[in-house]
């Protein structure tokens, strides 16, 4: 048995399992571990538990021991030289007219590489930026391009419920959204309506998907024939939060029942000849 911890580096980013060995750790901690990029400063997300050694992943490293003072300042000085790259990689893309968008910057803890973050359309040919980068702060360089979705995720920003976007908050991955998700959920097909701050399909689609799918999936669908308390009649509309069903009966009454009240009806649709 090996006591394992989850750690995450950035307040919406993945949560990753370390080796906390004997260190009483708890949640909120902020430990420094070893990772495949060398030191980092991590927050402990999830409480320590023993996990057999057999379930844990072969490469799985270890927490090196609680942050100290000299790390924090550390930290804080990598902070201010990303911010100093920020600005230099702005100014030179600006020179260079070149069709890209810096969005962040991110220093390695031991200075080691730096990775700088950018959105553009299309390819963008950055040789000559990355010399100008290289030849500026002494350090490897790698330069990626994002998507709308990370974009949004780093910039940040209030979706229309009045809440700051999930992807910036409780989403550690960004999974696939699509149109079925929104359907699924009786939402409007108004891409307005249905698209995030990125202008593509908004995450809580995806985020509160499974939870519909469970709650309809003993609902009768929309175009089924079924027999009620007042008759028998067709659903038009569900409401998987009620747990409603809205049906058209044969006498051209609109009545909501509760889903679990009614009968699926399995006669056919006769049609009165005239």
């Amino acid at each position: 048995m090996k006591n394992i911890v989850g750690v995450k580096f950035k307040r919406e980013g993945k949560i990753y399992s370390f080796h906390a060995a004997d260190l009483p750790l708890k949640r909120n901690d902020l430990v420094m571990v070893i990772t495949d990029n060398g030191p980092a400063i991590g927050t402990v997300a999830t409480e320590v538990k023993a996990v057999p050694g057999e379930q844990l992943a072969a490469n799985l490293k270890n927490v090196l021991r609680l942050a100290t003072e000299e790390d924090f300042r550390t930290r804080e000085n990598n902070q201010k030289l990303e911010q100093e790259a920020m600005q230099f990689c702005v100014r030179k893309i600006a020179e260079r007219q070149l069709p890209m968008k810096m969005i962040d910057v991110e220093c390695l803890f031991d200075k080691s590489k730096m990775l700088f973050s950018f959105a553009a359309e299309n390819r963008v040919d950055f040789r000559d930026l990355v010399k100008d980068l290289v030849q500026r702060f002494h350090t490897r360089i790698e330069l990626r391009q994002i998507g709308a979705r990370q974009e949004a995720r780093v910039i940040k920003g209030l979706g229309i419920c009045g809440r700051e976007v999930c992807c910036a908050t409780l989403l550690h991955n960004l999974d696939r959204v699509s149109v079925k998700m929104a359907k699924e959920q009786n939402m409007s097909l108004n891409p307005e309506k249905i698209s995030g701050l990125c202008g593509r399909l908004m995450c809580c689609l995806g985020f509160e998907y499974e939870a519909y799918a469970d709650l309809k999936k003993d609902m009768p669908k929309c175009g089924k024939m079924v027999q009620t308390a007042e008759g028998r009649g067709k659903v038009i509309r569900q409401s998987a939060l009620r747990g409603e069903v809205v049906v058209i009966l044969e006498s051209g009454k609109e009545a909501t029942f509760k889903a679990k009240e009614i009968i699926r009806d399995r006669a056919p649709i006769i049609s009165a000849e005239k």
